[in-house]
């Protein structure tokens, strides 16, 4: 060591550190739009380029310039609805014909460049955000929420699509042909006034599941299913959906008992009703929000962990990750998004063969917040209450 006659300070950076919390209200649509010829098409054309991601953050602009034609007009208005939020645009020309539009819709790579839904998966890339509340509103035909649930899958997000059918068991007939965590199906579609053609019209509920799935994330958290929350913007539905709370043989909760998300009027305004994803009814994922604790507890811890890899593989790096993590599921328990959690280094399963190799495996474990689905209450008549009546 070079002499010194003085103070040598030596910065040390070891320890547990805070992880950033991955953001969740960031949608990603896909949407086609046409506008008349002129100025109007030019500027749609500049604000959004077929087949490329787009971030719009001024939605209220964006509407401005979103055309006439397609769905993307309607479909930012049903967000706007809801709530001010980031949402990743992939514009698509619709095709001659419903499998030309769902071919352009799934999209796929050309020339190196992703195009429809694939988009999506280069947000991230390209505008530095990631959507993690999908849909594709008005365009959610079987093949397109099919393929959606990949995207959504890749980039552990959710996706929202309509149950389509002409009436209930239509719906359920359709949702039986989808076994995924990561989707909720919404049945029928809203009603809502359109300024543009001066009339009511459908407005897509997939839309506005959207919007209301970023509000309830940004208002009180990604832990909090869609259920149950005033949806703000409509007049009406486009199908007849019986609800009665008591009554488990009404229409909305025959959806409801095979994971279709049904659209009720209740409490003074429309809401949707219904918790669940189309994950096997035995998973542990079949609330949307056990899914989404999931998806964020894993991008949330894996996503701040960048900075330990690479580092000199030391029994204090093994002691800092671990209660990284654990200070993440004590601040997540804290505020309410899950039940509890921890961490920890299981020696049985870090051998000396293992780590000479530089892995080491961590486990953590955690429980999410299920939504009260059923409350029970016992109602008893009695004449107990009479054995005072002279006193009152």
């Amino acid at each position: 060591m070079a002499y010194q006659h003085g103070i040598t300070v030596t910065e040390v950076t070891e320890g547990a550190r805070a992880l950033v919390e991955t953001a969740t209200a960031v949608i990603g649509m896909v949407a086609t739009a046409t506008a008349p010829a002129g100025a109007a098409t030019a500027a749609l054309d500049a604000a959004f380029p077929l087949n490329r991601p787009v971030l719009v953050t001024d939605i209220d602009a964006a509407i401005g310039i979103a055309g006439t034609g397609g769905t993307l007009r309607l479909a930012l208005q049903a967000i706007a609805d809801q709530v001010r939020t980031p949402v990743v645009i992939v514009r698509v020309a619709a095709g001659a014909d419903a499998a030309a539009t769902n071919t352009a819709v799934i999209g796929g790579t050309v020339n190196g460049m992703k195009t429809g839904m694939q988009a999506l998966l280069a947000a991230e890339a390209q505008l530095g955000i990631k959507p993690r509340i999908l849909g594709c509103p008005g365009l959610d035909t079987l093949p397109v929420t099919t393929a959606l649930i990949v995207v959504a899958q890749k980039l552990r997000a959710m996706a929202y699509a309509a149950a389509i059918g002409a009436d209930i068991a239509a719906a359920i007939d359709y949702r039986a042909g989808f076994d995924a965590r990561e989707l909720m199906l919404v049945c029928p579609d809203f009603v809502a006034f359109d300024t543009l053609a001066g009339a009511n019209a459908t407005s897509f509920a997939a839309a506005r599941a959207l919007g209301m799935r970023a509000r309830i994330d940004r208002d009180e958290g990604w832990h909090k299913t869609l259920s149950n929350v005033p949806v703000v913007g409509v007049l009406g539905l486009t199908k007849d959906v019986q609800f009665d709370v008591q009554d488990p043989a009404c229409e909305a909760n025959l959806l409801n008992a095979k994971q279709v998300t049904a659209l009720i009027r209740s409490g003074g305004g429309f809401r949707f009703w219904g918790s669940r994803t189309t994950a096997d009814p035995t998973s542990p994922f079949t609330f949307e929000s056990a899914t989404r604790t999931a998806q964020i507890l894993m991008d949330t811890i894996a996503g701040g962990m960048m900075w330990a890899i690479d580092k000199p593989l030391r029994p204090s790096l093994v002691k800092d990750i671990v209660e990284t993590i654990n200070g993440t599921l004590r601040g997540m328990k804290s505020a309410g998004q899950i039940l509890g959690g921890s961490a920890w280094f299981d020696a049985d399963k870090n051998t000396a063969a293992t780590l000479k190799t530089g892995k080491v495996v961590i486990d953590y474990d955690y429980t999410p917040v299920p939504p009260l689905e059923n409350l029970l209450l016992t109602q008893r008549i009695t004449d107990s209450y009479l054995a005072d009546f002279a006193v009152a």
